[in-house]
């Protein structure tokens, strides 16, 4: 009977020094678990575009409905020529419906213009031969001198772009990640720690620009992305 309170005691004191030892662990990896930094890795690449889109509105007056209707449509065969002459193929231009404006229906007396009617459409160039795009883009000149004026301040300069983003993207990502675990060592490395797993990550920003203001053919891509390092002693 004596041995009872003895044995009780014993499994009491056991049960203490487990639970302590178990909260000392628990608190040793929350710690651990608390500890993290966070950095960012970026990656660039330059490319060609691939794609050109080219859109030349023009606009006709006039106060015959007719006369104005038989301008836009030998300004447009005179566009479409000087495509099809710089070596385009039919199924690259595309020709828009034609737009038409009775700019007296709603003017009187002073305040009416002088054309009554202004008659407009865009015909664009959409393509991959981003080079003979370019040569083609220095002799627009050509179709003015021939009495067709460009609309330049609506869309009247080429796109360029480039169309195989998702071929590059994932190179791009793994060496921004690679940068960004450089970073982090280097961060660990200055505090006396190591980094450990990944806590989180986010792919971040993939933006294409143009390489500089003179040269919207060339492009740059950039990618950013965020890690989480957990940090381990």
């Amino acid at each position: 009977m004596e041995t009872r309170p003895v044995i009780a005691a014993a499994l009491v004191s056991i049960g203490l020094l487990g639970a302590g030892w178990f909260a000392s662990q628990g608190m040793t990896k929350l710690r651990t678990a608390d500890r993290y930094v966070t950095v960012k890795g970026s990656a660039e690449k330059i490319v060609d575009a691939d794609l050109v889109v080219w859109p030349l509105s023009q606009t006709v007056g006039g106060n015959e409905l007719g006369a104005v209707q038989a301008q836009l449509d030998a300004n447009t065969q005179t566009i479409r020529g000087f495509l099809t002459s710089a070596g385009f193929k039919d199924d690259e231009i595309v020709v828009s419906p034609p737009r038409l404006e009775d700019r007296w229906a709603y003017s009187y007396g002073d305040n009416r213009p002088p054309e009554r009617y202004r008659y407009s459409n865009t015909v664009t160039l959409r393509t991959g031969k981003v080079s003979q795009a370019l040569a083609a883009l220095r002799r627009s000149g050509d179709i003015v001198a021939k009495g067709v004026m460009l609309n330049t301040d609506e869309g009247g300069g080429p796109d360029f772009d480039y169309t195989q983003l998702n071929e590059v993207k994932p190179g791009l990502i793994a060496e921004a990640t690679a940068n960004a675990r450089k970073s982090a060592e280097q961060f660990a490395k200055d505090s006396g720690a190591r980094i450990g797993g990944i806590r989180n990550a986010n792919q971040g920003v993939i933006s294409i620009e143009n390489r500089d203001a003179g040269s919207p053919q060339i492009k740059k891509i950039r990618v950013v992305t965020t890690v989480e390092y957990f940090l381990k002693d």
